[in-house]
């Protein structure tokens, strides 16, 4: 979810493939459509095409022939997914995707539901073949051409394909797998029971790149530049000479999206950037100065810190905190949005939209969020920005934990999380976390600091790695530092005389704590 909570760039193709909407986005690009039979690694193969220059979105197995071959696709892959082909319920192959006359690849049960369909054998092997594997390449073809004949693999299946479909080459076999690869040049028809796209496969990438180039006869052109190129000429036409506004979070998703509408329309767009006083230490500032004095963008700036705390006064209920946060929001958007005037599409990105009438502008709906931050880079966005972790929508209000968030107790949170992000940054791990920040729960405790006795604020450290955060990890923080954060905030900031640190990974808990 985006800081405003809708959906934006980092989980658009995950939630369009869930809900079975295409993207209809006609590109200048080669495309490659990955169907989801439900893998883990789904979304992942999606990425890695995209990785090698090609574009690659993700939809729902079921769409059908139909759908596929409207969007002029130069390859299709098949992922993983968790069933037997036997299974009752199943997902099956729609066999027309077989005659619209473009390469297929299948990935472990992709794989299988080719053998299955066009005549090879598959059954249930005596032991599951899970993880670390040894890949025997005895006749490369074309899709293993120039591999070496021993490598290793990551494998996760308890099905397994005993014998390639007639007229196809069996091109590899694994530690389990008597068929682990197999191909028919002639069909377009490709199959491997490995998994390609993770980083335990050491070879993946490059199976990828000569399916998508060998074999596709795909031209690598997707990149940042084309992206923007691309989404520029869209945005010119949607909008033509109508005006556009945008609420301006100073997020990644909003700033990039706010950029590219800028370089596409010029002035008439408006962005209006809420302070609504739960931001981090001059976030504010940098988000004004890097819009209206850098990229010369139209930008109200609100202050509106008393309106809110007013609305949160005597809140401590993290949901209500929530709502009122984000109910006020639209209400100041919206009063900001009347004295513009005459505008009649709004820039998605972090806004209840479906609460606002306006048409849609969504430049990224169909990106991954390191490619966000790629655009970003390539619009000029400062890298204080582009690299921005991700923040609640509700702001610093509930990092503070069982209590009412005070304009004293935000700015003990602030000053600690500020120190916090100078210390991280100046050890070079800032861009390895997902996310790090602070937590202020509604605690004292005791101290001593010199000869006296103190009853302050509990600071929580919170740092986590992760991928996507549907997981994440605490982060191992060098002792040093942790030494270093610590002395700073007990020592710079009076109100506080304890700092923790919270090693909870996700699962069992979350990331944020409310």
């Amino acid at each position: 979810m985006s800081e405003h909570g809708v959906v934006t760039a980092a989980t658009a193709a995950t939630e369009l493939a869930d809900e079975g909407a295409a993207v209809d986005v006609p590109r200048a690009v080669d495309e490659v459509v990955v169907l989801d039979y439900g893998g883990q690694y789904s979304q992942l193969i999606a990425r890695r095409v995209r990785e090698c220059g090609v574009f690659s979105e993700l939809l729902p197995h079921h769409v059908g022939a139909e759908e596929v071959a409207r969007r002029k696709p130069k390859g299709l892959i098949l992922s993983g997914g968790p069933a037997s082909v036997y299974a009752e319920g199943a997902p099956k192959l729609d066999p027309q995707l077989l005659e619209l006359g473009i390469p297929v690849l299948g990935i472990c049960y992709g794989m299988q539901l080719l053998a299955l369909r066009l005549g090879g054998r598959v059954e249930g092997a005596e032991v599951g073949e899970f993880g670390r594997s040894q890949l025997t390449v005895n006749d490369p073809g074309r899709l293993l051409a120039g591999l070496p004949a021993e490598q290793s693999c990551w494998m996760s299946h308890r099905d397994t394909v005993f014998a390639a479909p007639p007229g196809f080459r069996a091109l590899a076999s694994s530690t389990e797998s008597p068929v682990a690869a197999f191909e028919s040049e002639e069909r377009g028809v490709y199959g491997i029971q490995f998994h390609p796209e993770v980083v335990h496969t050491p070879y993946g990438q490059e199976v990828l790149k000569r399916f998508l180039g060998d074999v596709c006869g795909c031209e690598m052109t997707w990149s940042p530049a084309s992206i923007v190129e691309e989404q520029i000429a869209r945005i010119r036409d949607q909008v033509g000479s109508g005006k556009v506004i945008c609420g301006l979070s100073g997020g990644v998703d909003s700033s990039v999206a706010a950029l590219l509408v800028h370089r596409a329309v010029g002035d008439q767009l408006t962005c209006v950037f809420v302070d609504h006083g739960l931001m981090r230490k001059n976030e504010g500032e940098q988000v004004i100065s890097a819009f209206r004095d850098t990229f010369k963008v139209p930008l109200v700036a609100v202050d509106a810190e008393r309106r809110f705390l007013d609305k949160l006064a005597g809140v401590t209920e993290p949901e209500r905190k929530r709502k009122i946060i984000g109910a006020e929001f639209i209400r100041v958007f919206e009063e900001e949005a009347a004295k513009i005037g005459d505008a009649h599409y709004l820039v998605q990105g972090t806004l209840y939209s479906d609460v606002i009438e306006f048409e849609l502008v969504e430049p990224l709906r169909a990106l991954f969020k390191d490619e966000v931050r790629a655009v970003g880079a390539e619009l000029g966005l400062p890298e204080r920005l582009v690299w921005r972790q991700p923040f609640p929508g509700p702001g610093l209000a509930i990092r503070i934990v069982g209590g009412e968030a005070t304009k004293e107790r935000l700015d003990v949170l602030r000053d600690a999380d500020f120190i916090l992000q100078d210390e991280i940054r100046k050890a070079g791990l800032y861009r390895e976390l997902w996310q790090s920040f602070c937590v202020l729960p509604d605690i004292r405790t005791v101290g001593v600091q010199g000869d006296e006795r103190t009853y302050g604020y509990v600071v929580v450290i919170r740092a986590v790695t992760s991928d996507d955060a549907m997981t994440a990890d605490w982060a191992r923080l060098p002792y040093d530092l942790l030494e270093q954060i610590a002395a700073r905030m007990i020592g710079e900031l009076r109100e506080v005389n304890r700092v923790v640190l919270d090693i909870t990974s996700k699962p069992p808990g979350t990331i944020e704590w409310e």
